[in-house]
């Protein structure tokens, strides 16, 4: 008999680029697949384990009326599960599909909704991408709950500071969003992993969004995530966060209704990146800008 060729699993193309800065070496990396069709959820997960990132962003390319072939169906997953949002790696993914098909108007249909993302050439030639998010909401939380956070990352509620208050944060994805008192407080972050994971799955929280607002611009903000829940310590640029946190401070009259915020992340992990949040008037959505570059 002769010989009977057996098929040949095909490699997934992992992308991989880092967003919310335009070093390799900074912002957050994120894994990109622009061809996820015929890949179940146990691939994209086994796909999304091996890259190791917070995560990775799944495309299949969706049938539109008109047929520009700009509508994405997009998926995330983090090394343990999938999120329904994720803003780095929508920012990724962009940049990753304007450089083969040219800037232009996106569109993301993700779990959470659908989401616009804009990718323009900047003057300096770096390929910047702004994602609309989904409309945000806040929530109060029981104090129970909000103590065992605070337990959680060894904090003492006499450190958070008064004016921002503790809130659950969402566009697109559930946040919990602490303010710190100090920079030094921020800048110190040691936390029970597991402790504080098992909390976030019982609230359904994808990171904690920790800040601090600089006293002499209210408009700049350092922050920190903590992300146990997708097998990661510290996301190292947060996108959803930073549009929860945007639609937090708007809600809350925090704030003007319109506003250019700037969140400094990640410079504690050496992968420092910035994430411009504008807040425009008579648009209850958030925008989230930043640049992303392919790692090699």
């Amino acid at each position: 008999m002769g010989n009977l060729a057996q098929p040949q699993r095909q490699e997934t193309e992992v992308l991989r680029y880092a967003a919310f800065s335009a070093d390799p070496e900074g912002g957050n990396p994120a894994g990109v697949v622009l061809d996820a069709a015929g890949l179940d959820d146990a691939a994209m997960l086994a796909v999304a384990a091996e890259v190791g990132y917070s995560e990775t962003a799944f495309l299949t390319r969706a049938p539109e009326a008109g047929g520009s072939g700009r509508t994405f169906t997009v998926r995330y997953f983090s090394p343990l599960a999938e999120v329904p949002f994720c803003g780095h790696a929508t920012v990724a993914a962009a940049v990753a599909v304007a450089e083969r098909a040219g800037p232009g108007e996106l569109l993301f249909e993700t779990r959470a909704g659908a989401v616009p993302v804009g990718v323009v050439r900047t003057p300096s030639g770096e390929l910047r991408a702004t994602l609309t998010s989904v409309p945000p909401h806040t929530e109060e939380i029981a104090r129970e709950h909000l103590e065992e956070a605070l337990a959680a990352l060894d904090w003492r509620a006499e450190e958070l500071d008064a004016a921002l208050p503790p809130r659950i944060a969402y566009a697109g994805a559930r946040h919990l969003v602490l303010a710190a008192g100090t920079r030094d407080r921020l800048a110190h972050l040691e936390y029970d992993f597991e402790r504080l994971g098992a909390l976030m799955l019982r609230l359904d929280l994808v990171t904690l969004q920790l800040v601090w607002r600089d006293p002499e611009n209210a408009t700049v903000f350092h922050v920190r995530d903590p992300f146990p829940v997708g097998g990661v310590v510290e996301d190292p640029a947060t996108g959803a966060a930073a549009a929860a946190l945007g639609g937090y401070l708007r809600e809350l009259g925090l704030s003007p209704d319109s506003a250019v915020l700037t969140l400094h992340q990640g410079a504690e992990l050496g992968r420092p990146g910035v994430l411009t949040v504008e807040l425009r008037h008579g648009d209850t959505r958030v925008h989230v800008s930043g640049p992303a570059v392919r790692i090699p």
